[in-house]
């Protein structure tokens, strides 16, 4: 079996199925969490680089709840909370490792201090940890920036052409390498009746904005004991917003690294190097 052997597959977590992108190996168990609105097939280039030396598992954290916008969204620790449950059905057993990307980070973080997961060690890439004082209220969807521009983002294409074109139009992907655009553009933007949408809705990806207000991980940043690599880009949006500096430096066993000629999607822009910090931080504990 070659290395990138994938398949993706669904738990019942009881209450919900979450699908997962899996890389079957024989090494230790290695859990990939994406970020906002996305689908674990953007870590492909990655995984599958990763995918000789572990065993790989990325989960969909998008369709599996329902939006709720009327009761702050989906919050992040009800994910972190699935992600425990999702590990306890796939049987997940120590020795694991841990990446997540964005929002992808903030949960892992959430499930390792609050339910106690214990992974050797995690790669969190910009993950979302605000200031403090933007945790603790509800916000709506049109009070919220990121929900508010979420919820109206297009969502039907006629065909594939037309959604490359799209996609090929916007700043935000002008940065993204070549490979990992093309597995959005197959993966991301699915066949629906009457043409092409969005295979994270936009009601459901501006849920989860909502949710990322609820739960203030700064107090329990200390509980994450294992050897913890923060990540920021060097042209990041969250630069001088999200202190991702301080959030590893609260962290027992945190450090701390610019990726230079990246911005917030890291992954994205850079899958090698990516892939390659992810390899080199693990292998040095």
């Amino acid at each position: 079996m070659s290395c990138d052997y994938k398949e993706y597959k669904q738990a019942d977590i009881g209450g919900a199925k979450v699908n997962y992108l899996e890389y079957p190996g024989n090494g230790p168990s290695l859990i990939m969490l994406h970020a906002t609105g996305f689908l674990p097939w953007v870590w492909h280039p990655v995984a599958r680089g990763l995918s000789c030396d572990y065993d790989v598992t990325a989960p969909f954290f998008c369709k599996h709840r329902e939006p709720n916008m009327e009761n702050g969204g989906i919050g992040w620790k009800d994910l972190a909370r699935d992600l425990v449950k999702l590990m306890e059905v796939l049987e997940v057993k120590r020795p694991y490792y841990m990446v997540g990307h964005s929002m992808g980070g903030a949960v892992a973080t959430l499930a390792t201090a609050l339910f106690g997961l214990q992974p050797e060690a995690m790669v969190l890439i910009e993950p979302i940890i605000l200031p403090e004082q933007f945790y603790g209220f509800n916000p709506t969807v049109e009070q919220h920036p990121l929900a508010s521009k979420s919820i109206k983002r297009r969502n039907h294409w006629e065909d594939r052409q037309e959604a490359r074109e799209y996609l090929l139009s916007k700043k935000f992907f002008a940065s993204w390498d070549p490979e990992v655009l093309e597995i959005y553009l197959q993966y991301g933007i699915v066949e629906n009746s009457g043409g092409l949408t969005l295979a994270c809705q936009p009601d459901k990806e501006a849920a989860l904005f909502l949710g990322s207000s609820q739960e203030n991980p700064w107090p329990v940043l200390a509980k994450l004991h294992c050897p913890v690599l923060v990540l920021e880009g060097e042209t990041t949006e969250n630069k001088g917003i999200i202190p991702f500096e301080k959030a590893a430096a609260a962290m027992p066993n945190g450090e701390f690294q610019i990726v230079k000629g990246a911005g917030h999607l890291i992954p994205m822009e850079r899958p090698r190097k990516t892939q390659a910090l992810i390899k080199e931080f693990f292998e040095s504990l």
